[in-house]
């Protein structure tokens, strides 16, 4: 697909209509987003490569950062890619056991961890012994080697192939970029991804602690590191909602991004294709009534939803609360009976 223009500086904003999309049908989004989605506090909709609709609420502006929570992780799946596209890593196939070869000896009697990858890690398919979506995230951040607390725990329970989220597992991805790049993910991503796109550059930020509030909580800036300085793998990441859509509008176009092949269109292809557990790497896919999606979600409500078929992109940045509305109910009652046919 060719693009007249990149938004690499600024978004263009186009009148609805021009982009396919139906205004009174839009209209009706901001109504429903502030009585039954109070905690969304900024949306952009691209459409055809320009801004079709965008809206902020409870005081944000378009420049305002907003903890992304797990979206992060699909920025560390792009990370992955392009550290591979550029030799850093040979193949998603290596064992995670060849980055770090000071732990080998310790693992030398438990033969499945030894066998764990990398495509393991991003395909949310490595084993550990905690219960299904009951991870004990909060041990992890205690610890003052959180990459050593994951390496004991991966692998010791469970079996290599079955579908388990883990954030921690997340957080080894961000350490082999850094043992492979010689740089935090925060200052790889500013360097090879962020500033490439026209995205905001993501500032050092100095942790002073690791409470609630510093890791997960309103005092998250920039991009949250472990005692180690590895930033944070599975989240902690803050971005502005145009930015999201930056990213999403990169893999929209193959990772290519102002005839610019930034990310190996091979990398986003694998990243995003459907299988039997819903989930690329790093990637939640999607397949409902005729519409495939592909999704960065994090917790509270935060989503980048890529649509390729409607040439469209969903950005929604939300203040973090308790088990908040479906965003994917939004997009597909709201946003996707808006676009016009052709």
């Amino acid at each position: 697909m060719q693009r007249k223009y990149w938004p690499t500086t600024e978004w263009k904003a186009e009148n609805p209509a021009i982009l396919g999309m139906d205004s009174d049908k839009l209209s009706k989004l901001e109504p429903t987003i502030t009585s039954q989605y109070s905690n969304i506090n900024g949306i952009v909709i691209v459409r055809n490569g320009s801004i079709a609709y965008e809206k902020y609420y409870n005081g944000y502006g378009p420049n305002d950062t907003h903890h992304v929570a797990s979206v992060t992780k699909s920025i560390l799946s792009a990370l992955i890619g392009l550290a591979i596209d550029a030799g850093y890593i040979k193949h998603v196939d290596q064992k995670i056991l060849d980055f770090f070869p000071e732990y080998i000896q310790v693992a030398v009697n438990n033969g499945q961890k030894q066998e764990i990858t990398i495509r393991h890690l991003l395909s949310m398919t490595a084993p550990y012994s905690f219960e299904d979506w009951h991870e004990p995230l909060d041990k992890m951040c205690m610890q003052s080697d959180w990459v050593k607390y994951t390496l004991d725990m991966l692998g010791e329970g469970g079996s290599i192939g079955t579908f388990k989220y883990s954030t921690a597992g997340a957080h080894l991805l961000s350490a082999i970029i850094t043992r492979t790049t010689g740089q935090s993910a925060r200052a790889f991503a500013n360097e090879h991804l962020f500033g490439p796109i026209g995205m905001k550059e993501i500032p050092d930020y100095e942790m002073t602690s690791f409470g609630f509030d510093d890791l997960f909580g309103k005092d998250v800036r920039g991009w949250v590191h472990d005692p180690n300085y590895n930033s944070t793998g599975g989240w902690g990441l803050t971005l502005n909602p145009r930015d999201m859509a930056r990213f999403g509008f990169l893999y929209l176009n193959h990772g290519i991004w102002d005839n610019n092949q930034i990310i190996s269109e091979s990398w986003i292809l694998k990243s995003t294709t459907m299988n039997p557990n819903n989930y690329g790497y790093l990637w939640w896919l999607r397949e409902e009534d005729g519409v495939s999606a592909y999704l960065a979600l994090g917790d509270g409500g935060n989503v980048i939803c890529c649509i390729p078929e409607q040439d469209l992109v969903v950005a929604i940045a939300s203040e973090f609360t308790m088990n908040p509305r479906d965003r994917w109910t939004l997009i597909k009652e709201c946003i996707i009976p808006a676009i016009q046919s052709a």
